[in-house]
């Protein structure tokens, strides 16, 4: 029988491979290290959304979903948005239940783009989604956000601006660097994509994720906005329920259909009983819930930052995520892939190299620590950092 010798792959398939995250995390399993690579996000579940989530299943609620997801969660997510962002939406129109918001990322670019069109991303830069635009034949053009504040450099945005140009991806809170965009700078956006016809594509998973008094605000809410923008978010990391895969989109009617059409081809729908466990969660829980995440997690931010500090690898303090850059300037070695993996042979944690964010030299001499996690773990990964050989 012929022996194909060797796979015949797409022209593209070279430039997709596992993100540096999941290899951090792979390296973490192996020496069984405090993982602070990947936004695993393993703290409690609320209540309301496990004990909702049984009994969706013990109920048989676990056959295939409306294409846009159920009904209760649409009416919840539209509740949340109003109330929360003050976005206003058609809970039978305007609304999408993804496979988390890398399903809708992937769905609305399947939906939106054609193979050259050009869209622009912020750096740091999540590499989801420069992944995404890749893998769809989308050419992904680099804005750099100014050091050391990360500050949106307008001049240099609109000279990235070509004919090819069709939409500009925002992720505020930001993974991850933790920059919260401001009215100001989002002004600044809405006007120059009124002013060229763009689209905006919002990430704002992190939304909750706010700390020193920062304030978030929903891009779709500026005048002109609404119907050129499209929100993503989901309930992974609020309700730390990263593996169940319930996002969330946002936007005008003309754009749900044919986004929600792609969502079917590649995901069907998203899982059946923790689509009902999320509105739970979102009709149950009160406002305090939230401020209550944000006032832990800055506890976390500080715990960390502090750590990385007396370790010698200063940090970039975030006002929103839950990530922290540092500079690992002290750790040897020639590029931050490998300093990430001789920070874990010295200390048993697990960080990402900068370069799996930033582009050129930019990431050399940067890691990104996650603090997502259960109090007792980061207690211990902060305890072994400290201790780590300078």
């Amino acid at each position: 029988m012929p022996v194909i010798s060797r796979p015949r792959l797409s022209e593209i398939s070279s430039f997709i491979v596992q993100s540096e995250i999941r290899s951090m995390s792979v390296e973490c399993d192996h020496l069984h290290g405090i993982n602070l690579a990947q936004g695993v996000c393993d703290t409690e579940i609320p209540a309301p959304v496990i004990e909702r989530a049984v009994s969706a299943i013990h109920e048989g609620l676990n056959t295939y979903t409306r294409l846009d997801g159920i009904a209760t969660l649409r009416e919840a997510i539209a509740s949340k948005a109003r109330h929360y962002n003050g976005i206003y939406s058609d809970p039978e129109t305007q609304i999408l239940v993804t496979s988390g918001a890398t399903g809708a990322f992937y769905a609305a670019c399947l939906a939106l783009f054609n193979p050259g069109d050009e869209v622009l991303l912020f750096e740091p830069l999540y590499g989801y989604h420069v992944s995404t635009l890749k893998a769809q034949r989308v050419q992904p053009v680099i804005v750099p956000l100014a050091d050391p504040d990360w500050a949106l450099d307008l001049d240099q945005l609109r000279r990235a601006i070509t004919p090819k140009t069709r939409a500009i991806v925002i992720n505020t809170p930001s993974n991850p660097c933790g920059k919260v965009f401001s009215l100001a700078e989002l002004e600044q956006l809405a006007a120059l994509t009124i002013e060229h016809d763009l689209l905006v594509i919002t990430d704002e998973i992190y939304e909750y994720f706010l700390y020193d008094g920062a304030q978030h605000i929903s891009i779709a809410t500026l005048p002109g906005m609404a119907e050129r923008t499209l929100t993503i978010s989901g309930l992974s990391k609020t309700f730390s329920i990263t593996g169940w895969r319930i996002g969330y989109l946002i936007a005008a009617p003309s754009f749900i259909g044919p986004i929600g059409f792609f969502h079917d081809l590649t995901y069907v729908c998203a899982p059946s009983p923790f689509q009902h466990a999320a509105a739970a969660g979102l009709i149950a829980l009160p406002d305090d819930y939230y401020c209550q995440l944000a006032s832990d997690y800055q506890g976390k931010r500080d715990m960390l930052c502090s750590a990385l500090t007396a370790a010698g690898l200063t940090p970039s303090i975030p006002t929103g995520a839950y990530y922290v850059l540092a500079d690992s300037t002290s750790i040897p070695g020639e590029t931050a892939p490998i300093k990430a993996r001789r920070l874990l042979a010295d200390t048993g944690v697990a960080a990402v190299a900068g370069s799996a964010f930033l582009t050129g030299d930019r990431g050399k001499n940067i890691l990104r620590f996650c603090f997502a996690k259960r109090a007792e773990d980061l207690e211990r990964a902060c305890n072994q950092l400290r201790c780590r050989p300078q």
